[in-house]
């Protein structure tokens, strides 16, 4: 299984981006897809997920201003963000796994993507 993320950049604070991530290789539903984030010398946190029955699940952080979703027949999933703030510049980490997927255990994650860089400038 293999992930590509894209969509990072630079936006200011109050903009918005849209992140995407393509799952290519052995897929085969259903399977869970999320996104997590990382800042240099932080944890990696969970902040959005669809699991294997199409439900979304978001961290307190995000809830009302991300919106992730995904296209089953693209086996693509996007997080569509809403009023970036300075300190959610991280690398943004696609995740996919076929047995469970939690906001809060990123270590269990079968498969993860690269990373895509997103900077919010105050």
């Amino acid at each position: 299984v293999q992930l590509v993320e894209s969509g990072g950049g630079l936006v200011q604070a109050g903009g918005s981006l849209r992140l995407s991530c393509r799952a290519s290789g052995n897929i085969y539903s259903p399977y869970f897809m999320g996104w997590f984030r990382q800042a240099p010398g932080e944890e990696r946190e969970g902040i959005a997920l669809v699991d294997r029955n199409g439900i979304t699940m978001y961290a307190d952080s995000v809830e009302g201003r991300f919106t992730v979703t995904k296209d089953n027949s693209k086996n693509t999933l996007y997080l569509q963000m809403n009023n970036l703030q300075p300190e959610e510049s991280a690398m943004y980490y696609c995740a996919l796994d076929f047995r469970f997927l939690s906001l809060t255990s990123p270590w269990a994650v079968a498969y993860w993507g690269q990373g895509t860089q997103v900077t919010v400038s105050s």
